[in-house]
């Protein structure tokens, strides 16, 4: 008699397409153990708007939609919709602070050109 042997497959741990650093990750945290009731993630996304033509968003939310992707940073949730993932892939977000202001900083390798103010780009 022939006994089937399971072999165990290896799980592949694909690197998220989109990267937060350690101070973005922290920032995050933080402003989510204010809000009352704790959203369990946050969205990230690509909008139409701007002087560029595309803007960036980030909200938080309470849970996935049907269409996004999640991603995890250890506790942490990501939600991205597929059509912001096309213009997303490859980013990185940022937490920044200077003497002349703080925020959430993206560097994003498909953007061609932004505006003056900073806060809108082109694909």
């Amino acid at each position: 008699m022939a006994t089937a042997s399971a072999v165990p497959q290896e799980e592949t741990v694909k690197q998220p397409p989109i990267t937060l650093t350690p101070p973005a990750i922290a920032k995050v945290r933080e402003i989510m153990a204010t809000q009352d009731p704790q959203p369990s993630g946050l969205r990230i996304g690509v909008v139409g708007g701007g002087c560029s033509g595309f803007q960036y968003s980030m909200a938080f939310e309470m849970q996935s939609g049907m269409m996004d992707k999640v991603f995890e940073f250890g506790d942490l949730k990501v939600f991205v919709d597929s059509t912001s993932l096309m213009y997303l892939k490859g980013a990185t977000v940022d937490y920044v602070e200077t003497l002349e202001a703080a925020g959430f900083k993206f560097d994003n390798p498909h953007v061609k050109s932004t505006c003056g103010c900073g806060s809108s780009f082109s694909a």
